[in-house]
């Protein structure tokens, strides 16, 4: 029986869904973004091989697999090239299984410049962008007056569009933001000078999905970033640029939500969070530093260092709602062997009162202190266990409560970066 599923990550990004991903697609005809840009980074790792993507699907790996980026995705030209270039001297050849929707817009260089002015403009209040162009590419987008890439195949009119779009952009660069102007040399250099490469990839998304559904064929939707980013559903305007929900694939790829029959919500055993924002479980004290060391936080595309805390149930609570979650995928569980206790935040205290629902607020969340349990640790070693009965005790205890707590089963467990360092308790698949 077919099935399409989507994976997103339920908490503020980085949660390992790129190896969910890889794993699942052995199972799977077809992989899709549907949302983000090439601020989002996912690392696989192949038999020890590392390979690090941005824009391009991670099912990319399987040979017999199409991948698809569609029309909710903002896209930098040169940058989705030198992907596919970085893939074909690892052996990866994308050619007829890469496709990217004509729909898709367009990330300019003045885009780029706009988020650096803004970001810097802000000063300490900055949200923390990846300063790659993506939210002014959004805005554009919205506002109606970005280009898209099936433009690049008028380049005469492509180019008319991009000088008016340029004057706007210029005048906001240098008369508010007293930045250089972008020339329309390098707005070409970065875009319509690579149309020619990137035609082969450029096709109808919707209607290669609808054909795939009523081949029956099993299509994964790949979320990028996490729900506590999303535009509308995250800690505002701590937030990415768009809607990162499951609900976002209806938008994003054209796929009717009714033809989604699993939604994959994976989180990391404790959590993690990138740039400004509220963050109530943040630990700034040893343990918190012994997380990001052990666990190497750092983002996969920015290097950038994650700010760690304990795992969030109230506000993994409001993940599984808003994506209508029916399964957890559970990743790096070997980060947290050796602690001597383990705490869950079962909920805030915010104005001296206790609540049990998350606050989307950002004002407001800073000011929630989380309540916590507290759980016994485990001494054993966790890394590359591939049996829930080879876990310890404790381990399971805590996955148990997770999972009690939240109301759903947990699907997955991941135990380590590689693909076969993995439990799979329910193939959502299969």
């Amino acid at each position: 029986m077919n099935k399409n599923i989507v994976v997103l990550g339920s908490q503020w990004g980085d949660e390992g869904k790129g190896k969910i991903v890889d794993l699942l697609t052995m199972e799977a005809r077809a992989v899709v973004r549907f949302q983000g840009g090439h601020n989002a980074g996912h690392t696989l790792v192949i038999d020890g091989e590392t390979t690090a993507l941005s824009l391009i699907p991670s099912g990319i790996l399987h040979d017999n697999v199409e991948c698809f980026i569609a029309n909710g995705v903002v896209v930098a030209p040169r940058v989705l090239l030198d992907e596919i270039a970085m893939l074909a001297k690892k052996g990866v050849n994308v050619a007829g299984r890469l496709h990217v929707s004509l729909a898709c817009p367009i990330i300019l260089p003045s885009h780029i410049a706009l988020d650096l002015a803004r970001e810097k403009s802000l000063g300490a209040a900055a949200i923390g962008t990846t300063g790659r162009g993506i939210g002014p590419a959004y805005a554009d987008h919205v506002s109606r007056r970005g280009l898209r890439l099936g433009d690049m195949r008028n380049p005469e009119r492509f180019t008319e569009q991009l000088k008016s779009l340029l004057e706007y952009h210029n005048f906001i660069l240098q008369q508010y933001y007293q930045q250089p102007a972008v020339t329309l040399e390098d707005s070409i250099a970065a875009t319509l000078a690579h149309q020619e490469a990137l035609n082969p990839y450029l096709s109808d998304v919707v209607q290669q999905l609808a054909e795939l559904r009523a081949n029956k064929q099993s299509i994964l939707f790949e979320g990028a970033q996490g729900t506590l980013l999303d535009i509308d559903q995250g800690t505002y305007p701590f937030v990415t640029s768009s809607n990162t929900v499951s609900g976002a694939i209806s938008a994003g790829a054209g796929f009717g939500p009714c033809y989604i029959d699993e939604v994959l919500g994976v989180t990391k055993a404790y959590a993690t969070r990138v740039g400004g924002g509220p963050m109530p479980t943040e630990l700034q004290d040893s343990v918190g530093e012994h997380i990001a060391k052990v666990g190497r936080e750092f983002g996969t595309v920015t290097g950038r260092p994650r700010r760690c805390g304990w795992l969030d149930l109230v506000a993994l609570k409001h993940a599984v709602h808003i994506n209508s979650i029916t399964g957890l995928g559970v990743t790096k569980l070997d980060i947290l062997d050796g602690l001597s206790e383990l705490k869950i935040a079962i909920a805030y205290e915010l104005n001296g009162k206790r609540i049990n629902h998350f606050v989307s607020q950002a004002e407001e969340l800073a000011l929630c202190t989380p309540i916590y349990e507290t759980l016994p640790g485990w001494s054993e070693i966790t890394y590359g266990l591939t049996s829930w009965d080879a876990l310890p005790k404790n381990a399971q205890d805590y996955l148990n409560r997770i999972s009690d707590f939240l109301q759903i089963p947990i699907h997955i467990l991941s135990t380590g970066p590689e693909r076969h360092q993995t439990i799979i308790i329910k193939h959502p698949l299969t």
